[in-house]
């Protein structure tokens, strides 16, 4: 009697392995919606319409159906995705061979697929899958699945294609002298072109997936024995640590791995420039590749780092130097300059000089609003003509956001809103947030304008300063994956101060940053410094003997 109930529950047993979930028991269990996490069916019909069950029998899913063999017939099939996978691939190197295959009458399906794995797929990788969960991540990444009739197994080859962006110059990061590619959104063709640059077999690439539901390929790229160790685990470990469904942009893990939330302040650097990034590799930081996006993100990053330009590198270092200066000032004057006037005339009217305030007074005569007020309308009015330029097509943007400044600013000082002193300074401030090389840092700017011009109206000077302060403090604390923010500045670290407020010869930069590279510190060799022929030093000292 035991015996009996054993062999008819192994029965059973046996018999719900063979046979898949209905259509009806797949929805009333939620695997419908889900990717099936059970092995793969031994039954090619069967798999074919558990595909179609979970696909949605999706007209861009190609099932092409065919026999192997001439001696012996193997009934196989190739699924691939249309637009993802290379259709010339598949049926050149995958779907002409296997139909071409011969194999003996005592061959079994297995050493079939044996025989497919290691001599028929012309393909440059073969995969072997078993989970169902597999097939569909290899399927959706643009693959093409081979299965084989009477084998609870499957071969995942790689014929990844497709129509891409072709690689263009980059549009926010414009340069006067410099490479002229940029990444596009395929993850592969962004890591060749820091390989390209980067001829070196330390530089180490890590690929992970991380969405539930879009299953997005994040890749992590370094050198080797110049990136800080426990900078590298710290992006490892907080992308790891990512649990949600979709990542569509590197914004999406910017939000997530940041180290600090609540700040108008940038904490990590993003570019779509292949040698901005391959110049931070070389100092130590780490760049996180996004599937579908051309902007790359380096951690850890700092203050000072927005306001270098990729020119700062190609050019002298006194041009450099000169045009650092004025992004520092450009930023500081977009930060407080209308704070400045609003306190000015409000308190301080007699640092301004006499005939200027007579001329500022008579213009404001006629306007029924205090500054602040004058002050706040204007740049709540740029910065809605500026989000129309950005929204409308190009063609159209640019004459809106011209012509509406134009035209709504002579308006408003004809009429009396506004006084043409406030006009100046508004246009003084969108001009200088224009010229910021790094939008993320220009937008925080524009943030704190506001909260600089509401202690201004309140203190006057005394709010600026205060306001200032309590922005430096905040600076001052934030980190980025553990490096301070503010660095080489504070904490002041003498021997990185080459590369900060100005730019030093290149033959200064002896170490890298020491608070992001602590082993290699060295960048270059000895005597660097360029040094005039014998003969012409010869002719120097003649001469002066002379």
């Amino acid at each position: 009697m035991l015996f009996q109930w054993g062999l008819q529950k192994k029965q059973k047993e046996k018999k719900q392995q063979k046979e898949p979930p209905t259509q009806q028991e797949r929805d009333q269990s939620g695997q419908a919606q889900d990717v099936p996490r059970e092995p793969i069916h031994s039954l090619l019909d069967v798999n074919l319409d558990i595909i179609r069950q979970t696909t949605g029998n999706s007209s861009d899913v190609v099932i092409r159906r065919f026999t192997m063999g001439q001696e012996r017939e193997i009934r196989a099939a190739l699924i691939f995705i249309d637009g993802l996978a290379d259709e010339k691939n598949v049926y050149q190197f995958l779907l002409e061979p296997l139909m071409a295959a011969t194999f003996p009458i005592s061959l079994s399906p297995k050493d079939a697929f044996f025989f497919v794995e290691k001599k028929l797929a012309a393909v440059g990788e073969i995969e072997r899958i078993s989970h169902w969960f597999d097939l569909f991540l290899a399927l959706t990444s643009g693959e093409t699945i081979i299965l084989l009739d009477g084998l609870p197994s499957a071969l995942s080859a790689s014929t990844k294609g497709g129509e891409t962006r072709a690689i263009q110059e980059p549009q926010t990061q414009l340069a006067i002298r410099g490479p002229r590619d940029g990444f596009t959104e395929s993850l592969r063709m962004n890591t060749t072109l820091i390989r390209r640059r980067i001829k070196n077999p330390n530089l180490w690439l890590e690929t992970l997936k991380i969405g539930e539901v879009t299953q997005t390929d994040v890749a992590i790229m370094y050198v080797k024995g110049i990136a800080n160790d426990a900078i590298v685990e710290e992006v490892k470990k907080r992308l790891r640590g990512i649990r949600i469904d979709n990542v569509l942009e590197s914004g999406d893990i910017e939000q997530l791995i940041e180290d600090q939330t609540f700040t108008t302040f940038p904490t990590l650097y993003h570019t779509e420039r292949p040698d901005v990034v391959a110049a931070n590799l070389l100092e130590g930081r780490v760049a996180i590749f996004v599937e579908g996006t051309p902007f790359v993100l380096v951690a850890p990053a700092l203050f000072i780092q927005f306001f270098q330009a990729v020119e700062d590198y190609y050019a002298r270092f006194d041009i450099a130097t000169a045009l650092r200066f004025l992004r520092v000032l450009i930023f500081f004057l977009s930060l407080v300059a209308p704070a400045i006037y609003i306190a000015a005339t409000t308190f301080h009217q007699e640092m301004i000089p006499t005939q200027l305030v007579i001329a500022i007074a008579a213009q404001r005569e006629s306007v029924p609003f205090p500054a602040f007020v004058e002050a706040l309308v204007m740049e709540v009015v740029f910065e809605i003509l500026r989000e129309a330029g950005v929204r409308l097509p190009r063609a159209v943007g640019q004459a809106v956001s011209i012509v509406g400044a134009l035209v709504i600013g002579q308006a408003a000082v004809e009429a009396g809103f506004v006084s043409s002193a406030m006009v100046i300074v508004v246009s003084i401030t969108a001009i200088a947030s224009f010229a910021t090389p790094s939008f993320a840092i220009a937008i925080s700017a524009r943030l704190i304008r506001f909260a600089l011009m509401f202690l201004a109206a309140m203190f006057g000077f005394y709010g600026i300063i205060i306001g200032i302060l309590m922005m430096t403090l905040h600076l001052c604390s934030l980190r980025s994956f553990g490096v301070p923010y503010m660095s080489p500045l504070a904490p002041f670290i003498p021997s990185n101060m080459g590369d900060t407020l100005f730019r030093l010869p290149t033959w200064v930069f002896k170490e890298r940053p020491r608070l992001i590279s602590q082993k290699n510190i060295a960048r270059q060799g000895k005597h660097q410094r360029p040094q005039p022929p014998a003969s012409n030093r010869q002719e120097k000292k003649e001469g002066e003997q002379s």
